[in-house]
């Protein structure tokens, strides 16, 4: 724990600070508040993308599900109209297994770091996603194929490299708490992968203006490879972005999720995937502990009717605004 809250340096600051570790996560809001029988809707890439459907929310859009090894070779003709793509197993998890297609021509793709993988490797991959190499206790998996994302480049000009960055938010019974933006690196090969190397920039709620950046951990300034200065940093259409957050309280039923999302310059806000076992880094992000917001919700007095996304966002916008830090 000290090695992961590091930039808090002693118990009692962490304390202060309302950090909230692993076996509190699991015990008072996990277990608590998410039902279990309901982690499947969430677990599963392609259940995910069902039921955001259904609430009338934006997703990457479907090439095609390879669910079996006799159709592996298929994935070729899959995506032969589709300039690049994702493959992603559908009960992955921590961006494990995750191949990212900028281009291709015959039988040559391209990763965003420019590496180039031929027709056996893209199959090869398939096929360990299949097996369950990269799933949720070693299961066997399909591999769901997805339209590459067009992420707003003006907006987001050096910020990222190489690779779409998302934002992750903690949502607290309807109430989005905490967030942050997850920019790739060279280091993480265009993924948007703290474990690997991308950067966490903390996100005021109130404005989606970065407050806070670290990559590894350990806080940064500016973006590793662009040198672009992160303080900068704003998310646009903010306020859609986090009424789509919200929602995954009426999409899913958990209580305690983290919402995955990008923006899209055509589509706008998608819903990436949904977390019912959301990771700590973004208390570092942010420079700020969950404890205090989680507890702030947790306070407020049941009404006779539960406030509405809108409403709820209203209500954390106002009440978790911070300055930057940089």
């Amino acid at each position: 724990m000290f090695s992961v809250f590091s930039m808090f340096a002693s118990p009692q600051k962490l304390h202060a600070k309302g950090v909230m570790g692993m076996n509190k996560r699991n015990g008072a809001y996990i277990a608590r508040y998410n039902d279990r029988s309901k982690y499947p809707l969430v677990d599963d890439k392609l259940k995910t993308k069902i039921i955001a459907q259904a609430h009338g929310a934006t997703v990457p859009k479907l090439i095609g599900v390879v669910a079996q090894q006799a159709q592996v070779k298929h994935i070729h003709e899959m995506v032969k109209h589709w300039p690049g793509f994702v493959i992603k197993p559908a009960r992955g998890s921590g961006g494990k297994g995750i191949l990212v297609i900028i281009s291709h021509k015959n039988g040559i793709y391209i990763k965003p770091s420019g590496q180039v993988i031929t027709e056996e490797g893209v199959e090869r991959h398939i096929g360990n996603a299949l097996a369950g190499l990269f799933s949720l206790g070693g299961k066997n998996d399909v591999a769901v194929v997805e339209n590459l994302i067009k992420f707003d480049d003006v907006a987001f000009d050096g910020y990222s490299y190489d690779g779409v960055p998302d934002i992750r938010v903690i949502v607290f019974k309807g109430y989005p708490v905490m967030a942050m933006m997850r920019c790739s690196t060279a280091e993480s090969d265009g993924k948007a992968n703290l474990h690997q190397g991308a950067v966490g920039v903390g996100l005021d709620i109130a404005t989606g203006r970065a407050v806070r950046a670290v990559q590894f951990d350990h806080p940064v300034t500016h973006h590793p490879d662009t040198g672009k200065a992160l303080n900068g940093l704003v998310v646009p259409n903010w306020q859609n972005l986090l009424t789509l957050a919200s929602s995954a309280w009426e999409m899913t039923g958990l209580g305690y999720v983290g919402a995955d999302m990008v923006l899209d310059k055509e589509d706008g806000p998608m819903v990436l995937e949904l977390n019912a076992r959301p990771g700590l880094t973004i208390q570092i992000a942010n420079g700020a502990g969950l404890l205090p917001r989680l507890q702030n919700v947790e306070a407020l007095a049941i009404p006779t009717r539960y406030p509405c996304a809108d409403e709820r966002v209203a209500y954390a916008t106002q009440q978790f605004a911070v300055k930057a830090q940089f």
